[in-house]
């Protein structure tokens, strides 16, 4: 008996990574499927980003590899004239295996990273993207492509997220709109795949102070979702209306007393109060109201609601930690999320799955600095585009093989175990882990050098220049119903 035990816990690790190399294989097919154009050309580019030494920095280096088997002007062909079917492959990647909370609970965060490209005139559709200086209170806007990305959280400390979906933010968009289309994509394809079904915790999704997180959540209403969003501390939210008094005449209040976050006076008790010890922050407290919400106005994306404006309920919470890292100081981070009638529980995770969201920051920094997002001069957003998507399906091989990576670490790094091996560790040795993968590209054929421009003959077809921004300027900004003959 003892002999059968030893031989199958022998048998367990050969069966996962016989599973591994089976999810990992399976999804570069269908990777390879959703290529309409330039098919070879774009999956080995993809390879080769996972197979170079360091840093990628430039994709013409990339076509050096042994992996990629094509010259350099099949690389320029594939990025500028290639075609990726980019939602066939957003339901693929919402089919594979997910990470998930306690309780089997989904964890989706959204946020904007910026491609910068001040020094491009002659490029399309570039904006003014919100950049943080090295200061404290400096920013800056700099012309480039802003990117939307909606990622899926891991619990516990980690570097990783699944990468769902990408949109490029345009002059012409509303972000909220677009935003708010984009994560119902995604819900909806989750729910297809059978990720979520009747019954399950609702899918949580986690945003930062520059989403309108109550119009997320009045848009998303119909869907299984809870929306956790942090606002800004100089907010100003309504607490729920008073009980009707009887025998008082006259129409009924819509809302309650303010609620002002800067003026402690206006806090009535807080419905949820709880303590929390942390290994980071010191001890984490925070305070619960339920049924805040904002009090809406006919501005902004509220200008063309027709009717009378909604009442968006949800639970404000208040935290406060002991300190950050490094002993700084930590201001109280205010919390708005759609679920009404909040339990201590649900406050908790709250916070905690918010906390979370900062690991799509890693998936950012990553992705640029080490996989070369923003590295490449190209001129089109569609070859943006391509170049974005062909990074997010890198990532999730890396994602994919983390159960087959082993620790090729420099002499002078610290050890690490298998299952906390970073994107980095683990692409340090994909050149290993391709070689039993499929590959299903083709031979490529030679067919010499192209003629090109002849030799002393001047580009007589100039670029042409765009200009920054925002293209389409609402010409109404307020919209209000008074009696007659009165003065707004």
């Amino acid at each position: 008996m003892t002999k059968t035990k030893a031989v199958r816990v022998s048998l367990l690790p050969d069966a996962v990574r016989r599973e591994a190399f089976a999810e990992a294989s399976r999804f570069r097919g269908e990777f390879y499927a959703c290529l309409t154009a330039r098919c070879d050309e774009l999956f080995e580019l993809s390879d080769a980003v996972l197979c170079a030494d360091g840093a990628v920095k430039s994709p013409v280096d990339l076509t050096l590899l042994p992996e990629h088997r094509r010259g350099h002007g099949a690389m320029y062909g594939g990025l500028n004239h290639g075609r990726i079917d980019t939602d066939r492959l957003r339901t693929v990647l919402a089919g594979l295996p997910l990470p998930r909370f306690d309780g089997g609970r989904m964890v989706l965060a959204v946020d904007v990273s910026p491609w910068l490209r001040s020094d491009a005139p002659c490029s399309a559709e570039r904006l003014f993207c919100h950049v943080y200086g090295r200061a404290k209170s400096a920013s800056q806007f700099i012309p480039g492509w802003p990117y939307s990305f909606v990622a899926m959280l891991e619990p516990g400390a980690t570097s990783w997220t699944a990468i769902l979906d990408a949109v490029r933010l345009g002059p012409v968009d509303d972000a909220t709109a677009i935003t708010a289309a984009q994560l119902r994509g995604v819900v909806e394809r989750l729910i297809t795949a059978g990720q979520w079904k009747p019954g399950d915790p609702d899918i949580t999704i986690v945003a930062d102070a520059g989403y309108d997180v109550t119009r997320l959540a009045w848009v998303l209403r119909d869907l299984p979702v809870e929306m956790v969003g942090r606002v800004r501390s100089d907010r100003v939210m309504r607490l729920p209306k008073p009980p009707r008094t009887h025998g008082v005449n006259g129409r009924p209040p819509k809302h309650g007393p303010e609620f002002r976050f800067t003026k402690p006076e206006t806090w009535p008790e807080p419905a949820i109060t709880t303590v929390t010890d942390t290994s980071n922050y010191g001890k984490a407290e925070t305070q619960a109201w339920d049924r805040v919400h904002p009090r809406l106005t006919h501005r902004a994306a509220w200008l063309d609601h027709d009717g009378e404006l909604p009442l968006i309920e949800g639970t404000l919470v208040r935290l406060r930690v002991e300190h950050l890292s490094k002993e700084r100081d930590a201001p109280p981070v205010w919390l708005w999320s759609s679920k009404t009638g909040a339990t201590a529980v649900d406050v908790d995770r709250c916070w905690q799955v918010y906390l979370r969201r900062f690991d799509l920051e890693h998936t950012f920094r990553f992705a640029k600095q080490t996989l070369g997002w923003t590295t490449p001069k190209l001129r089109t957003p569609e070859a943006a585009d391509r170049w974005t998507w062909i990074l997010i399906v890198a990532h999730t091989e890396l994602r994919l093989a983390r159960p087959l990576a082993e620790d090729l670490r420099r002499p002078w790094e610290k050890p690490t175990a298998t299952g906390r091996l970073t994107p980095a560790r683990v692409r340090r040795g994909f050149r290993n882990i391709r070689a039993h993968l499929a590959c299903p590209t083709r031979v490529p054929k030679p067919r010499g050098t192209g003629p090109g421009r002849p030799p002393g003959a001047k580009n007589k077809r100039r670029a042409p220049r765009y200009d920054v921004g925002k293209t389409v300027k609402r010409p109404e900004t307020l919209k209000a119903i008074g009696k007659p003959g009165r003065s707004w």
